[in-house]
């Protein structure tokens, strides 16, 4: 972690114009071609959440606007950012979770499948380690959609990017899985989440 110098920043005036903001964040919806990801963990008998959530990390820890986070009046940078998912238990309430990234597929499987151990077996909402060196998502598994609303809680600085998947459907031949990313503008413009965007369709067809 270190911290990044705000005065030498290009995005400076951007910084300190959106900050003022009681809701600086901005938020789009995408169509991802999940149709590589979605037979690759039918194939290897995988879960496809896992797979295209680690797919998701591997996108947003490539683009280090996405790695930083406010703090006070300093802008600080994560080195490793990971999941907060929810995860469903049996009687459709959830809990968050905290997933601790790994580029090793393998490796991060087993971090998720401790942490929904967990999940499932305490009706606790938070996970043990709350830090913001993550980020929140959910899985709308039940629709599809083309907006989303974040809930936000109204703290001024809040700054963790946050995901929702979508039920994926067809598409020309191809399956088409709908992804809301809303972002704190103080921090990152349409030009960073491109770049996600770009790194995440890279990463899903990797398989």
């Amino acid at each position: 972690m270190r911290t990044l110098d705000i005065e030498k920043w290009n995005r400076k005036e951007h910084f300190h114009f959106f900050s003022q903001f009681d809701d600086p964040y901005f938020a789009v919806t995408v169509d991802f071609d999940v149709t590589t990801a979605f037979n690759y963990a039918k194939k290897k008998q995988l879960s496809f959440f896992v797979l295209y959530l680690h797919a998701c990390m591997k996108a947003i820890n490539s683009v280090e606007n996405f790695k930083y986070r406010i703090h006070g009046d300093k802008v600080i940078i994560h080195d490793i950012i990971h999941a907060s998912p929810t995860i469903l238990r049996d009687d459709n309430t959830f809990g968050c979770s905290f997933i601790h990234y790994n580029k090793d597929f393998n490796e991060f499987n087993k971090n998720f499948e401790a942490e929904k151990r967990r999940v499932l077996t305490t009706t606790d909402l938070f996970p043990e380690q709350d830090t913001d060196d993550c980020i929140y998502c959910s899985a709308l598994t039940w629709f599809n959609f083309s907006g989303h609303k974040e809930p936000l809680f109204g703290v001024k600085k809040e700054s963790v990017p946050k995901l929702a998947f979508g039920k994926y459907v067809e598409k020309n031949a191809k399956l088409m899985m709908p992804v809301a990313i809303a972002v704190n503008h103080a921090l990152v413009d349409g030009y960073h989440v491109g770049l996600f965007v770009e790194a995440y369709q890279k990463a899903l067809d990797n398989f």
